[in-house]
């Protein structure tokens, strides 16, 4: 097994046996005996192993087209080149050298070290410039990189020496990330990049993009954020002396109704209830990356008593009766 393979699974492997009872106890809360994980900072080994995978682009230059489009395509080269004069017993050796010339040009590009390198490095760039743009109070999305992990590194990657693993070493560890990359099948010197994150406690997530190398990955890392950063229901905040609890629509997070009637009866079949006015302002403020949920101005949320609160028409106030949107949908999702 190559030397990452060796790495990610041994990690994974300490990883979970670093996890003592009283973790578990910390991160879990029972409602009517059932137990649901709390979200918690997730905490990745800072190496990220990319694997260059099959050339899309030459495989799609090969099978993308029949054997008859093919022979059409060099038909009509062979007449192209005869019209120019070239000379009918050179033609071979021309379109030969030709098809040299390019499969040289993508031995050359594709043959410099570098590339998994530069896709770790860009994609952690394009992580720290959403966080830095977004501003979070808390980011639950870090690579872990302590010092003593990299000497254990650096001592791994003898394969003579016998490197004893200490589990309290990445106690804090989460997890692993690890790639694959490819040509894309364009021809156009773009790529396509998915980057696989493996948790220690058996959830797995998975990012794709595609484009040139420099910029692929600023939509995984755009995608890695919205992931991991947004609220994850349920979700505990503070208002004033009070603590909230939400806990979403029943199965989804945010529900859709016909009226806030079928809303607030939702609600009540999971004990709770829709939010006040007040609630819906803060929760919105917060937003979807503070543990909060932002009120888009283009929805109707529903509210308690017929009432519903439109974000668009604040003049006189935003809170409306449900009879000025007749045949409307409304939004909501549900607190305790």
């Amino acid at each position: 097994m190559p030397f990452w393979g060796r790495l990610i699974w041994t990690l994974m492997f300490l990883s979970l046996t670093a996890v003592n009872a009283q973790d578990s106890k910390d991160n879990t809360h029972s409602h009517g005996g059932a137990k649901t994980a709390q979200p918690n900072v997730v905490n990745i080994w800072p190496q990220i192993p990319f694997v260059r995978g099959k050339d899309l682009c030459q495989y799609h230059d090969a099978y993308g087209r029949t054997k008859s489009a093919q022979m059409s395509e060099l038909t009509q080269t062979i007449r192209s080149l005869i019209r120019e004069g070239v000379d009918s017993r050179n033609i071979v050796n021309l379109l030969n050298v030709m098809d040299d010339q390019i499969n040289r040009q993508r031995s050359i590009a594709s043959s410099s070290p570098g590339m998994d390198v530069m896709l770790a490095g860009s994609v952690k760039a394009s992580l720290d410039r959403v966080y830095r743009e977004r501003s979070p109070q808390v980011r639950k999305f870090n690579f872990f990189n302590p010092a003593p992990m990299n000497e254990l590194l650096r001592l791994m990657r003898d394969p003579q020496k016998q490197v004893a693993w200490d589990p309290k070493l990445i106690h804090s560890l989460s997890g692993v990330a690890y790639g694959t990359y490819s040509y894309a099948p364009s021809c156009r010197g773009d790529m396509v990049v998915t980057l696989h994150v493996d948790l220690t406690c058996g959830h797995t997530y998975h990012f794709q993009a595609q484009g040139f190398p420099e910029q692929v990955m600023q939509n995984i890392g755009q995608q890695i954020f919205e992931t991991f950063q947004q609220t994850q229901f349920p979700s505990k905040v503070k208002i004033g002396t009070k603590n909230l609890e939400l806990v979403g629509a029943p199965g989804t997070t945010i529900g859709k109704a016909p009226s806030t009637r079928s809303a607030e009866m939702a609600c009540k079949a999971i004990q709770a209830r829709l939010p006040t006015a007040d609630e819906y302002e803060y929760l919105s403020n917060l937003g979807d990356w503070n543990g909060g949920v932002h009120c888009s101005r283009n929805k109707l949320w529903a509210m308690e008593g017929n009432k519903v609160m439109a974000p668009d028409l604040p003049n006189p106030s935003p809170i409306r009766p449900m009879t000025e949107f007749p045949g409307q949908e409304f939004s909501y999702y549900c607190v305790r």
